[in-house]
């Protein structure tokens, strides 16, 4: 199992493929799996691209990280993982929720590295209470596959899935869950104290090919206020997708496929 040392944590990680890099971010509790469930598919018969999945600080199988008091210090955790792992070589960034904030952290000082970003769910507003949201909706069930289900899991998978059925829930429980049964939760508590960076993020423009992909029915997030900083990414295909909340890659899986699949073409395309 690779592991990378830095001075706060110990980070794991998996590479998968060769070629340029891309490295991939899940969000607040999950760990790689989640982005490695939703992003391999893309690869099946595309070559030349090196797939950096890693468990983020307090999530997966990351240790020695408790010394992290704060969003600002996990960003530099990553940070320095990205520099000890390419040093100097341009990359893809792909975020998801928290991962897409870290993302742009991550921007604020790397663009000239930076060949494309992507942004699944993004968080924009950090604080809970200051995000645009729509109510949780269901929005699809198979009532004969809910009847299998415990009613702690069917509880579970109500208030994090708005399509219900057989598919969700075994993407679900084996990407996204077990990442959550994982992790520290008394280390992200103290992590949530202090979940704004210090630092104003959106501040300049970023001129490569980049994706944000959006949940209608997204209550964690939500979806407008993303609106807020397109105007910051002149090359960004912006999809709010319906029938879809914050785990829009497996409610919509064709969708998401499809359109990272499409970005990656506007990449290569600049890339020449």
């Amino acid at each position: 199992m690779p592991f990378c040392q830095i001075k706060k944590a110990n980070i794991y990680y998996e590479v998968i493929g060769t070629g340029t890099p891309i490295i991939m971010l899940h969000g607040f509790s999950p760990d790689h799996r989640l982005m490695k469930g939703c992003m391999e598919p893309i690869f099946d018969g595309r070559e030349g691209w090196k797939r950096i999945y890693l468990d983020l600080p307090g999530m997966g199988r990351t240790t020695d990280y408790l010394t992290i008091e704060n969003s600002d210090e996990m960003l530099d955790a990553v940070i320095e993982f990205i520099d000890e792992i390419i040093p100097n070589e341009p990359y893809l960034l792909v975020g998801e929720s928290y991962g897409g904030y870290l993302a742009r952290g991550i921007m604020r000082n790397s663009m000239e590295q930076l060949l494309g970003a992507a942004f699944i769910c993004p968080l924009i507003i950090p604080e809970k209470q200051h995000r645009t949201v729509p109510e949780h909706l269901v929005m699809r069930e198979d009532p004969i596959f809910l009847s299998t289900l415990s009613q702690q899991e069917k509880d579970d998978f109500k208030a994090h899935q708005v399509v219900l059925d057989a598919y969700n829930w075994q993407r679900y429980t084996t990407e996204v869950l077990a990442g959550c049964n994982r992790a520290d939760q008394d280390f992200l508590e103290k992590i949530q104290q202090s979940y704004h960076f210090s630092f104003a993020v959106d501040q300049q423009s970023f001129g490569m090919p980049s994706l944000f992909l959006l949940g209608k029915q997204d209550s964690v997030v939500g979806y407008k206020d993303a609106f807020s900083i397109l105007e910051m990414y002149p090359r960004a295909t912006f999809a709010i997708l319906d029938i879809a909340g914050h785990n829009l890659q497996i409610e919509q899986a064709d969708l998401f496929k499809n359109l990272m699949s499409e970005w990656l073409d506007r990449v290569e395309g600049e890339m020449g």
